[in-house]
């Protein structure tokens, strides 16, 4: 595992840590969707994809510390693109990436093939 990935889980585990023993129970959503049509039940990204895995615990936490009222979640650039501003001096949320890994194998036959 790279530094950088054990630093940020390290990051993550602590901030459960720091809610827990407040009382907070971080895996309840924090805003109130009275605003938006629907029901909404995780952080959202800007073109209304919800977010899964960890990301959804972390947005959670970022929206309660922040007093957040929406779930949507976007990047300093999808906001320009939106003709949004980002405050000054707001600081980005991290979340986590995953995507599948490809990889050509060889059989003994000599063929290879994509897994």
């Amino acid at each position: 595992m790279s530094s950088e990935k054990a630093d940020l889980y390290t990051r993550i585990t602590a901030r459960l840590v720091e809610e827990l023993e407040k009382g907070v129970r971080p895996w309840l959503k924090p805003w109130n969707a009275e605003h938006a049509a629907g029901r909404i039940t995780r952080p959202l990204r800007h073109n209304g994809q919800p977010y899964r895995g960890i990301n959804v615990v972390m947005l959670w936490m970022e929206a309660v510390s922040h007093n957040f009222a929406c779930p949507i979640w976007m990047t300093y650039k999808q906001a320009q693109e939106l003709g949004a501003q980002v405050r000054k001096g707001e600081k980005g949320s991290p979340v986590v990436f995953a995507d599948r890994i490809h990889r050509t194998e060889t059989n003994d036959n000599g063929e290879e093939t994509e897994r």
